[in-house]
């Protein structure tokens, strides 16, 4: 029985010696059509269309020979070592790598990509996959059928960047063509392609050379959470009950945003909640009823370095039109918004109140709508250091849901 299989990635360009040794003894070869098709496949080797790669690794389990798998790009990252890898199926793995295609893409549009986030979207991680490009200027999507360009398009609505489509990469059909997000969901694509999802970020300055694969850290200089409003800049609203850094701090800690989610923020006032959400890698929507909340919001993203993108209007109508949230926080609406809200099914809401009575009511909306409910009466007060006399002092209810899975 085989115990041990070669893995060969492919780029389009000719196969090194060690991949041609390996294919010459192989009596199993497993790849897409156009591997099997390659002329060094040897025409008495059993051929396996690769379509599930579990399946295809029992079968190369029980081969009683010595057996090869071909795949695009490098098999290593994100392909088909991990599954070859997973104890159940004992095999000892050997990779002759390629170029992956994301190296391949960005080498295609000139760009470096240190700093890039790389994502995989099937039709059941496409919507992370969006949020991710939501909230990072520099994202690559690997794509597949029914969770393409198009797709990714359709998703971003309302949201601009550009699109670096490549298609067929290493192929005499390799095609790369770089469009507005908007029109990318007019045409029909052809696979394989990987998307380069480019835009989004600050503006006006060049970057410095990240040291850390996939971000940049010091794009995001600031330290530390539920800052004071101040530090989202001129004109942002003093702080009263929703807007007191340290419910701030408590509502993030509830909703835990992080990447691939998305956050609405319903009251976005100031922008500080919105933009310390965007801070640990969630896409953000913020919305408020007046335009000059969002437009601080913005103005507060660009200061520090995040993404993000504002919806003026009256909650909960303007929600309707939304992408589904993941988290929410509620700063404004009330009852109402809350019941909205719980219908669109987050994993978890929070939202505060300033008398017990609408802390009861809120605490009921999201009872009623499925959700398991926390209520903390919270107090801060600040205090002068030089004297210890009280500066300011606030008094909330922060309420927060957590989903309840309902029974099929």
């Amino acid at each position: 029985m085989a115990d041990r299989v070669t893995v060969i990635g492919w780029d389009g360009s000719p196969l090194t010696a060690a991949a041609r040794s390996a294919l010459s003894a192989a009596t199993l070869v497993a790849g897409a059509a156009h591997h099997l098709a390659l002329p060094e496949v040897p025409p008495a080797a059993e051929r396996v269309r690769l379509g599930s790669v579990d399946l295809a690794a029992r079968r190369i389990a029980g081969h009683r020979g010595t057996a090869v798998v071909l795949a695009d790009g490098d098999p290593g990252f994100f392909g088909v070592v991990r599954t070859l890898r997973a104890p159940e199926h004992g095999l000892e793995v050997e990779v002759v790598p390629a170029v992956s295609a994301v190296a391949a893409a960005f080498a295609r549009a000139g760009m470096p990509w240190e700093d890039a986030r790389t994502v995989v979207a099937h039709q059941r991680t496409l919507r992370r996959a969006v949020n991710v490009c939501r909230a990072h200027p520099k994202v690559a999507v690997l794509t597949s059928p029914g969770a393409g360009p198009a797709e990714l398009a359709l998703l971003l609505d309302g949201v601009h960047r550009t699109f670096v489509v490549c298609e067929q990469l290493g192929t005499a059909q390799e095609r790369v063509s770089v469009l507005t997000s908007d029109k990318a969901a007019d045409h029909a694509w052809r696979d394989p392609n990987v998307v380069l999802v480019i835009g989004g970020g600050a503006t006006g300055t060049t970057p410095a050379a990240p040291w850390l694969s996939g971000q940049d850290p010091a794009a995001r200089p600031v330290r530390g959470w539920g800052l004071p409003a101040g530090e989202y800049g001129p004109g942002a609203p003093r702080p009263g009950t929703g807007e007191d850094p340290s419910l701030r701090a408590a509502q993030l800690a509830r909703l835990g945003p992080r990447p691939g989610d998305l956050v609405w923020d319903i009251g976005c006032a100031g922008g500080a909640f919105a933009v310390e959400a965007a801070r640990f890698g969630a896409a953000v929507i913020a919305v408020d009823a007046d335009p000059a909340a969002c437009a601080r919001t913005e103005r507060a993203a660009r200061g520090h370095g995040v993404p993000l993108q504002t919806v003026p209007g009256r909650a909960p109508h303007v929600l309707e039109n939304l992408p589904e949230p993941d988290v929410v926080r509620i700063a404004a609406g009330g009852v109402p918004v809350v019941s909205a809200c719980t219908d669109r099914r987050p994993e978890r809401i929070v939202a505060h109140a300033s008398t017990r009575d609408e802390a009861e009511a809120i605490g009921a909306a999201l009872a009623d709508g499925g959700y398991a409910v926390e209520s903390l009466l919270l107090q801060t007060v600040g205090l002068d250091p030089g004297d210890w006399s009280e500066r300011e002092r606030c008094v909330v209810f922060l309420l927060s849901g957590r989903r309840i899975e309902r029974s099929p």
